[in-house]
C-alpha cells in the first residue's frame, strides 16, 4: 500500500508541474486563450539518450503508467509488434521454435544425470560389419546364380551378391559359381565364365579367384563322383579365366610344380595345353561352344542328320539322347522329328523304322521333345507329302506303316491323326498283293 501511495503522489506532482504554465497563462486574457486553442499542439517525442555521450537529458515520464510494460517502440514509429519477433528484451523465452535449435548439454551436477547415457558425448559410434558364416554365404549365393542363368544380367547378380558378401569371404562366391556350373550345360558354363569376368574387381580379386581354384582342385576327387567330366570342365574354367585376364598365367605354372591329386594334375596339365596352343587365347573365347539359338539353321539341320545316321550305325540310344541335349535347341525339335520321319519313309526298311520309332519314343518318354514339337514335326511331313511322293512313290504306304508303329509305342496327337491321308482309289493286283485282296472280295460277294 505504501508503494502505491508514493507512486500516486509522484504522478500527481508530475501532473501539477505540467499544468502550472497553463494556469499562469489564464491571467493574460480571453484573447490569448482563444488564440491558443486554434493552435494545434504537436505530441512530444520521447527520445532515449545514451549515457556514454556525457549529456544526460531527463526523459519525461509518460502520462499513463500502463505504458511502462509496453514493448512497442517509444519513438512513435512501427506497427506495434514486439521487438525482434518476441525474442528481445528481458525475461522473455526467445522467438517461437528457438528451443528446438538449442543444443541440450547435460549438467554433471543434475540429480538426473546419467553417466552411462549415450548423449553425454563419452560414447563413440563405429561401423561394425558382421561377416556371415561360409555356409550362409553359399546358401544365399545359390539362388542368385541360378536366377542369373535365367536372365543373364550380370549387374543384377552383382548387386544381389554385394548385399551379403564381404571381402574376406568373396572367394566362396567364385567357388560356388563354378561348382554350380559343373552340373549344367555348356551354355551355362559360358554364362558362368562371363559372370566371373564381370565380377572381377567388383566382388572379388584375382587372389580370391586363385584361392577358389585351389580349393576346387583339392576337392576334385569328390566332385568327380557327381560330375565325371569335372577335371576337363575345371581346366576349361582355369584357361578361360587366364584368357579373360582374371587370373595370372603364373597360377597354372605354380600349380603344376605342386604335389596334387591325380584329377587335379590332369586338370592343370590340360589347362597348360589349352594356353600353349597357337592362338590359344583367341580360341578360348569359344571354349564352351556357341549357344544353339545363335547357330545357323543349315548347320543345325546338318547336325541333326549326322546324329540320326550315327544312331542308326551304332544303335547307342543313350549317346543319341546326349547329342540331342547338347544341341540346346528345344524350339527347333520339330525339325528333329521331321528328319526322323522323313528318313523312315525314304529308307523303306522295317528294322530302320523300328529303330527310329524307338528313338522317337525315348525322346517322348524323357520329355526331351515336347508333345507340341512332336506333332509339329509329323504335320510338316504330311504337308510335304506331295513333294516327297515324287521321289518316293511308296511314301504314303511307308508313312502309314511308320505312324502305326509310333501309335503303338506312344500316343500321337489328335490333330496328326485327323490330318492323316486315306487312299481314295482301288488297289490292283499289280501292286504286289498277288490277287489275295481281290479273291477275298469275291468270296464276300458270293
Amino acid at each position: 500500500m505504501e508503494v502505491e501511495n508514493i507512486a500516486s503522489e509522484t504522478e500527481n506532482v508530475a501532473v501539477d508541474e505540467a499544468e502550472k504554465p497553463v494556469a499562469d497563462q489564464g491571467a493574460a486574457g480571453d484573447a490569448a486563450t482563444s488564440h491558443s486553442e486554434r493552435i494545434r499542439r504537436k505530441h512530444k517525442k520521447y527520445v532515449r539518450t545514451n549515457s556514454k555521450d556525457g549529456v544526460s537529458t531527463p526523459t519525461p515520464l509518460p502520462k499513463y503508467r500502463n505504458w511502462k510494460n509496453s514493448r512497442r517502440p517509444r519513438n512513435g514509429h512501427g506497427r506495434g509488434l514486439p521487438k525482434k519477433g518476441g525474442a528481445g528484451g528481458k525475461g522473455v523465452w526467445g522467438a517461437p521454435g528457438s528451443e528446438l535449435l538449442e543444443e541440450y548439454v547435460e549438467d554433471a551436477n543434475d540429480p538426473n544425470y546419467d553417466s552411462e547415457a549415450i548423449t553425454n558425448g563419452d560414447v563413440e559410434f563405429k561401423q561394425v560389419i558382421v561377416e556371415a558364416e561360409p555356409i550362409e554365404i553359399i546358401r544365399k549365393s545359390e539362388p542368385v546364380i541360378l536366377e542369373y542363368f535365367e536372365h543373364g544380367d550380370t549387374n543384377a547378380a552383382a548387386e544381389d551378391l554385394l548385399e551379403f558378401v564381404t571381402a574376406k569371404r568373396s572367394h566362396l562366391v567364385c567357388e560356388t559359381i563354378i561348382e554350380i556350373a559343373l552340373d549344367h550345360k555348356p551354355s551355362h558354363c559360358e554364362m558362368a565364365s562371363v559372370l566371373i569376368s564381370d565380377l572381377y574387381g567388383r566382388v572379388f580379386s584375382a587372389k580370391d579367384i586363385g584361392y577358389a581354384f585351389e580349393r576346387l582342385l583339392a576337392r576334385l576327387p569328390d566332385l568327380i563322383l557327381d560330375t565325371p567330366d569335372a577335371p576337363i570342365l575345371l581346366s576349361n574354367f582355369i584357361a578361360r579365366c587366364v584368357a579373360d585376364d582374371c587370373l595370372p598365367p603364373r597360377f597354372v605354372q605354380t600349380q603344376a610344380k605342386l604335389e596334387l591329386n591325380p584329377p587335379a594334375k590332369q586338370a592343370i596339365h590340360r589347362a597348360e595345353t589349352l594356353l600353349s596352343m597357337k592362338q590359344g587365347l583367341v580360341r578360348l573365347d569359344n571354349i564352351w561352344g556357341v549357344g544353339g539359338g545363335i547357330r545357323p539353321v543349315k548347320w543345325l539341320i546338318r547336325q541333326i542328320q549326322l546324329l540320326l545316321k550315327e544312331y542308326l550305325t551304332s544303335g547307342d540310344l543313350a549317346e543319341a539322347m546326349r547329342c540331342v541335349r547338347e544341341l540346346e535347341v528345344p524350339h527347333f525339335h520339330h525339325e528333329l522329328v521331321y528328319e526322323t520321319v522323313l528318313l523312315a519313309v525314304e529308307t523303306i526298311n522295317s528294322s530302320v523304322e523300328e529303330q527310329l520309332c524307338t528313338f522317337l519314343a525315348e525322346l517322348r518318354r524323357c520329355v526331351i521333345v515336347s508333345p507340341d514339337q512332336m506333332d509339329r514335326g509329323f504335320l510338316r511331313v504330311l504337308e510335304d507329302m506331295n513333294d516327297i511322293v515324287l521321289d518316293v512313290p511308296l511314301a504314303y504306304i511307308m508313312l502309314d506303316r511308320f505312324m502305326e508303329r509310333c501309335q503303338n509305342k506312344f500316343k500321337l496327337g489328335e490333330t496328326v491323326l485327323k490330318r492323316m491321308p486315306t487312299r481314295g482309289r482301288k488297289r490292283f493286283v499289280s501292286e504286289g498283293d498277288g490277287g489275295v485282296i481281290k479273291d477275298h472280295a469275291l468270296k464276300l460277294r458270293e
